[in-house]
């Protein structure tokens, strides 16, 4: 089985320490690992998982031990029918919700069906929402000999500070952009050669990725890149007060709201970035937020930044995209310098 630090070498620190714990039988009953969204935090997940549940670890006398590839075990992982590991991932509402976590906890107290072990993994621990982290909870607080938690966290989002001193967490950093770019084109060449992305396409993907190679994979082949082109043009018209709220609005109803707000946060940040010194990481959308950040003071920035937080953790999720949209725009249209008459 390949090394999990050979096919995305910037895991390879949190990987190597859950390695030398598991050689050395002392590896903590739960784990976070936080991470920026498409760094591959779900794939080390899947690949402790299989060491976890392997019956014969290679490499274990070296310290670095790795699945076998050949057990039972790891056929059954191989086919995505093993029965002793779990993923609790959001549901539509984008939010872990509670029987998840109780179905979790009844997983967790059960014996193990085929394996010496269990593993249970939460796909974005940091929107579970307070029942489902008060029941996971105690969870935490019973460990169980024969189970293993994982927690995946996405950077700048927070996880109860309860949950997060029952686990050991660790960090995945977001690989350089020629580090991330290989690996992008690695991916691409085995895509039919008609559908392969075209070099800018590629280097537009990890610049709205941030360098996240996997964000950027799914950006690559996917429509996000048309429909972020469509809003930001339809934003920048309106900040001119070129089209009503509206019109601009419904440009971002086919992105979804996740999507909506990470794009607003997007632009916040940059903004907050520039008016300190620094630069956009929305190369398009630098020339629009450089005019703003000579006239906007820093709280203001943050306060649009506070309007995308204050979505999220109202649980809006089954709001509409173009509402949020238009509640967001109407508040970046607030930045723009007011022409004063002339004398």
């Amino acid at each position: 089985m390949t090394d999990i630090a050979q096919d995305m070498p910037w895991l390879r620190r949190a990987w190597q320490t859950v390695q030398s714990r598991v050689a050395e039988d002392r590896l903590p009953h739960a784990l976070i690992l936080v991470g920026e969204c498409g760094v591959g935090k779900r794939s080390w997940a899947e690949a402790v998982g299989g060491l976890l549940l392997c019956d014969q670890p290679l490499g274990r006398e070296a310290g670095q031990p790795i699945a076998c590839g050949r057990c039972k075990q790891c056929e059954l992982l191989a086919a995505a029918s093993h029965p002793d590991i779990r993923i609790y991932a959001p549901e539509k509402s984008r939010m872990v919700k509670v029987d998840q976590v109780r179905a979790l906890s009844s997983f967790a107290v059960a014996s193990p069906q085929v394996a010496h072990h269990k593993v249970a993994i939460i796909d974005r621990a940091d929107q579970l929402n307070i029942n489902a982290a008060n029941a996971l909870l105690k969870t935490l607080e019973e460990p169980l000999p024969d189970v293993t938690l994982i927690l995946l966290q996405e950077s700048g989002r927070p996880v109860l500070p309860t949950i997060r001193s029952r686990c050991q967490t660790l960090t995945v950093p977001v690989p350089g952009n020629s580090e991330a770019n290989q690996w992008l084109l690695t991916r691409v060449k085995n895509l039919p050669e008609d559908t392969q992305p075209s070099a800018d396409v590629l280097a537009k993907a990890l610049m709205l990725a941030g360098n996240a190679p996997r964000l950027a994979l799914d950006y690559a082949t996917g429509d996000f890149i048309g429909l972020r082109d469509t809003a930001l043009d339809r934003f920048k018209d309106f900040m001119k007060s070129r089209i009503p709220v509206g019109e601009a609005a419904r440009a971002f109803k086919s992105m979804g709201l996740e999507d909506t707000l990470w794009l607003f946060e997007t632009w916040a940040a940059d903004l907050a970035r520039l008016i300190v010194g620094g630069s956009a990481r929305d190369a398009d959308a630098a020339d629009m937020l450089g005019f703003l950040a000579k006239t906007t003071p820093g709280w203001r920035a943050h306060e649009l930044l506070d309007m995308v937080k204050e979505s999220r953790a109202a649980g809006v999720y089954n709001a509409s995209p173009e509402l949020e949209a238009s509640r967001l725009l109407i508040a970046w249209q607030k930045l723009m310098p007011v022409k004063r008459p002339a004398a």
